[in-house]
Parts: structure tokens; sequence; C-alpha cells
């Protein structure tokens, strides 16, 4: 993995450190900051919650709890206990010390149609939604700014033909996201200029239409 961020950066020398990866271990979201805020000197200001399990899922009918469990441990467990542990990090500065962001991410579940093929998924994006408020509520003490992006439908090579080409006709523009349209909005998310913003699920689809 670390390798191929460095691959798209263009840059073999370029900074990049790979932490626990079984983000379903309860342990993991704790380590993986530990072995951040190391690599940058023993101060995370920053946290994107970037990540999700995708597949194992299913319609209402053929849901079951090994599914629901799964879901939860990756989508939404995890996401909770990284905030965790950055938050504690943060409250062990300097009080209203100025910089810390959060940036989580939803699905476009909570929008017209939904997504009924995908249950367990919904359910979880859209409990990361429905807690941004109460994240950004409790760390406001701590000068950290809470928010979530919906990226729509974003092109990361998973779908090809006919299916690619329906996909990208639901655009006014005619063509799918790309990594780096939701990655601007996350980016500016992250500087002093939207230090005002927080609390928010913010929608970067282009204009999909459903």
């Amino acid at each position: 993995m670390a390798a191929s961020v460095r691959a798209a950066l263009g840059d073999p020398a370029a900074a990049v450190h790979a932490g626990p990866g079984d983000l379903t271990r309860p342990d993991a979201p704790g380590e993986l900051v530990a072995t951040a805020a190391a690599a940058l000197g023993g101060r995370l200001d920053i946290l994107v919650a970037n990540h999700a399990l995708s597949g194992s899922d299913g319609t209402l009918d053929t849901v079951d709890a090994a599914m629901l469990d799964a879901h939860w441990q990756v989508d939404t467990r995890s996401v909770l206990l990284l905030v965790q542990a950055h938050a504690r990090r943060r409250a062990a500065l300097p009080p209203r010390t100025p910089g810390g962001r959060v940036v989580m991410m939803t699905s476009g579940q909570d929008i017209a149609g939904g997504m009924p093929g995908e249950i367990a998924y919904a359910l979880q994006k859209g409990a990361l939604a429905s807690v941004t408020r109460s994240l950004a509520t409790t760390l406001a003490e701590h000068a950290v700014t809470v928010n979530a992006v919906n990226p729509g439908p974003v092109d990361t090579d998973y779908l090809t033909g006919d299916d690619y080409d329906a996909v990208a006709a639901r655009f006014p523009g005619g063509r799918w996201g790309m990594p780096d349209d939701p990655a601007r909005l996350i980016a500016w998310l992250a500087t002093d200029e939207a230090e005002w913003v927080t609390g928010q699920v913010i929608d970067s689809e282009g204009g999909f239409r459903r």
C-alpha cells in the first residue's frame, strides 16, 4: 500500500508510513494514530478517515448478522476509535491549539433513493453522517473541526464498459468524479481557511443525478 501511494505521488522518496491495516481489530485505530503521530514528531493535527469495507453486503432480504457486524467494525467503530485517539492527543496540547481537523467519509446514503442493495454499508455510513455534529460539538473545546464528505461516485477503476458509461451519463458534466475532485475539498477543509466550518456533511458529487 505504501508503495502504491508513493507511485501515485510520483515521488519514490516521499515520506509515506504504513500502520496497522486490519481495522477490524479494536486496538488497531489507536495504534494507527500513534504510528502517524510518531512519524510526524509526536503531533498530529489532521485525521482523514477514508476507509471502508466494500462488498460483503446485501439487500434487506439477504443481509445477515455477519454482514452487519463486519461493516460496523470497519465502517463505523474503527472511525470513532480513530477520532477518539486523535482527540486524546489534541487534548494533551495547550488549550485551544489551532489546526485540529477531522474529516470522515459518507456515501450519499441519505440522498434520494438511498442504497437498497447495500443495506449494511448504508447503515454504517449513515451513522457517521448522523454523529458528525455531535463529534463537532464534543471536539470544539480542543479547537478541532469535524466534517464529513460525500464524494459521490468516484472513478477508482472498479467499474468498466456499459455500466461505467451509464454512471457517467448521470453527471451533468458527462464524466465520473475523479479522486482529485473530493480530494481538493478535503484538502481545503484541512486548511486554516476552513476553521469556521464544522459539523457539516458536504456533498461533492458534481451534480450527480440519481
